[in-house]
């Protein structure tokens, strides 16, 4: 379990981040067509993993806005925005943005992404949602880099994320 904070109240997390350099946990999330992605169809790619609590706040859509611009940048690098907002949410908000270089997946479902990487609030007003995270992954689904936000209205160190990808 974790502790973090929403403006300066402490909130506890589901577990912790999988540690860096072993596998990341196989998922399954819903796309905002309403299909499944899991961690497979992104093996051979880099991965960033942005999730987040919703959409709907500005610390959240403004990390979807600078992945997505950063993005654009990336050579085989796919950026994951991953929150519980249903998939209607994330497909109106990325429309509405002109956001095309990230791809929303939705936990809505059941869940299990934020149990298996340990990053579900457990209490406090935002309980059963994600906590601010970043994690990075090569090709291979190996965890290279994660952060979780130490105070959920913050954004996350994107220059960190961005130069992980670039170790090899």
């Amino acid at each position: 379990m974790a502790t973090v904070t929403l403006h300066g109240d402490a909130i506890q997390t589901s577990g912790t981040l999988p540690k860096v350099g072993t596998k990341a946990p196989d998922f399954k999330l819903t796309t905002t067509d309403l299909n499944t992605k899991s961690l497979s169809d992104f093996l051979g790619q880099k991965v960033v993993l942005n999730i987040f609590p919703s959409v709907d706040t500005g610390t959240c859509a403004q990390s979807v806005r600078l992945f997505n611009q950063e993005a654009a940048e990336l050579e085989n690098t796919k950026v994951l925005c991953i929150s519980r907002d249903l998939p209607f949410a994330l497909n109106r908000f990325c429309g509405a943005e002109g956001l095309e270089n990230v791809v929303s997946l939705s936990d809505y479902k059941d869940g299990s992404f934020g149990k298996n990487y340990g990053l579900n609030f457990t209490n406090g007003p935002l309980d059963a949602l994600h906590s601010r995270c970043v994690i990075v992954l090569d090709e291979k689904g190996n965890i290279k880099y994660t952060e979780q936000v130490q105070e959920i209205a913050d954004e996350p160190n994107y220059k960190a994320a961005l130069e992980a990808l670039l170790d090899d």
